[in-house]
């Protein structure tokens, strides 16, 4: 058992790697349609995708998925204008992730413009609609209405505790409903926070050399949700 643990303890000194494949995805009424649409490509209904929803949604986690299937590169909206566009899509198949109103105008029009030139494929996460991004680019407008949206909700309990419960086996936890429970009534309704709350309870474990309970959940969490890790 001495020997189990420190090998455990090893091994999860590193640093923990996520995995953004389809088998790691937990599909949920909330995020159903983003799914269905994402896996019907190449036949969507347009060659240009927005995924809408908010952090922690899953968003970037399907547009790994769709990456992987199409061969897509990826780009941050801060980074379009910098971008070398033409060696960006080259594949055929790109992806825009946090696109919004603080990307810019020109830069965007120009990659939808240059997509459809070469046939190629966009999918792009943002946290709101394109219609509602603020543009003064002359015909930007219209291409941005023009873009097929799919919305994704902000998790609900039963995707949060299978992802808890799925984030904890991943690092080779065995936990109880008990602390399940515990961080549900705790951490912020999203994916990321449910990631935060994982890894903060590992380290700490670890550190500690303590198993991962409930006890060691109290400690490190503060009373209500949003309230975040002591």
């Amino acid at each position: 058992m001495a020997q189990h643990r420190a090998a455990r303890q090893l091994a999860l000194d590193l640093p923990h790697i996520e995995s953004y494949a389809r088998e790691d995805f937990v599909a949920a009424p909330s995020n159903a349609d983003a799914l269905a649409t994402v896996e019907r490509w190449p036949d969507w209904p347009a060659p240009v995708l927005a995924l809408i929803g908010p952090e922690g949604s899953g968003k970037s986690h399907l547009a790994a998925i769709w990456a992987a299937e199409a061969g897509a590169r990826f780009l941050s909206g801060r980074a379009l204008r910098q971008a070398d566009l033409p060696a960006a899509l080259v594949t055929g198949a790109l992806v825009l992730e946090d696109v919004g109103a603080d990307t810019d105008e020109r830069a965007l029009f120009h990659v939808l413009n240059l997509a459809r030139e070469e046939a190629a494929f966009l999918l792009l996460t943002a946290r709101s609609l394109p219609s509602a991004w603020p543009t003064s680019v002359p015909d930007l407008a219209s291409r941005l209405r023009a873009i097929l949206t799919v919305a994704l909700a902000a998790p609900d309990d039963s995707l949060l505790r299978a992802v808890l419960v799925k984030l904890f086996a991943d690092r080779q936890l065995q936990v109880d409903e008990g602390l399940i429970a515990f961080l549900l009534a705790r951490i912020e309704r999203s994916l990321s926070a449910a990631k935060t709350a994982v890894s903060r309870l590992d380290e700490e474990a670890l550190r500690q050399r303590r198993p991962v309970n409930r006890a060691l959940a109290a400690e490190l969490f503060r009373e209500g949700p949003g309230s975040g890790l002591v």
